[in-house]
């Protein structure tokens, strides 16, 4: 699944930049989501669907399924996602959760997580979309648009986030070492969190239309798959 221009990035990383280096932000993939711990958010679960199963993780929620998640005012309205960029830091991912409805498009909320943290966001969110899958069936997955432009080369880190909005307030991002998840028929909710004691809390929230989920987790894998293929190069190389 590719995007061949910043105008329709749904869950598209830029080009990869394999070192990390230079004036581009290194793109290694795509986009990010998961569950780990049974614990709901103060206000109830992030969608009208309960969360899905726990994967194993390094944190409270992990290990207490009663644990509950604070959601500070400033997160607990949301926003909705059209489309994502992930990125591969040296000891991160970036995730870019972009809306491109309208002009400009932007980046509504950027989401660093840990490498270790990623594969587990990959297998909660597998769960999560099969539970959706029992329950609704198939989600209806958006048809592309025709690119008329197919033949021209694929943009550049930097040309693509040109043509995005990027806030002040959005450039250093808000972490996050796990995520809750729960669907209704039409959507799925992302609470991402931040887990340490005493009290773990939502440090971001997002919403996602249920038919870009299999695309999202395609890109989390393929993201995920990039960075231990470079791993195992470097150590190749020592």
């Amino acid at each position: 699944m590719n995007s061949d221009t910043p105008s329709e990035p749904p869950f598209d990383g830029p080009p990869n930049d394999d070192d990390g280096s230079g004036g581009n932000p290194p793109g290694d993939g795509q986009l990010g989501g998961g569950q780990w711990g049974d614990g709901v958010p103060e206000g109830g679960p992030p969608a009208d669907g309960p969360p899905g199963p726990p994967a194993p993780g390094n944190n409270p929620a992990a290990d207490n399924p009663a644990v509950r998640a604070r959601v500070p005012d400033h997160v607990a309205g949301g926003c909705f996602s059209t489309g994502a960029i992930v990125m591969t830091g040296p000891s991160e991912f970036i995730v870019d959760f972009l809306q491109t409805v309208g002009r400009p498009h932007r980046v509504a909320v950027r989401v660093i997580i840990p490498h270790a943290v990623m594969p587990q966001f990959v297998d909660a969110l597998q769960k999560n979309l099969e539970l959706y899958k029992g329950r609704f069936g198939e989600p209806m997955m958006p048809t592309p648009t025709p690119n008329p432009n197919a033949e021209q080369r694929r943009p550049s880190p930097q040309e693509i986030y040109d043509d995005l909005k990027l806030p002040d307030e959005v450039l250093s991002g808000t972490y996050a070492n796990g995520v809750m998840i729960g669907h209704g028929a039409t959507e799925f909710g992302l609470d991402f969190l931040t887990s340490f004691f005493p009290q773990s809390a939502v440090s971001a929230r997002v919403f996602l239309a249920a038919g870009q989920v299999p695309r999202l987790l395609d890109s989390l894998r393929g993201a995920t798959k990039q960075l231990e293929d470079r791993r195992k190069g470097n150590e190749g190389n020592q």
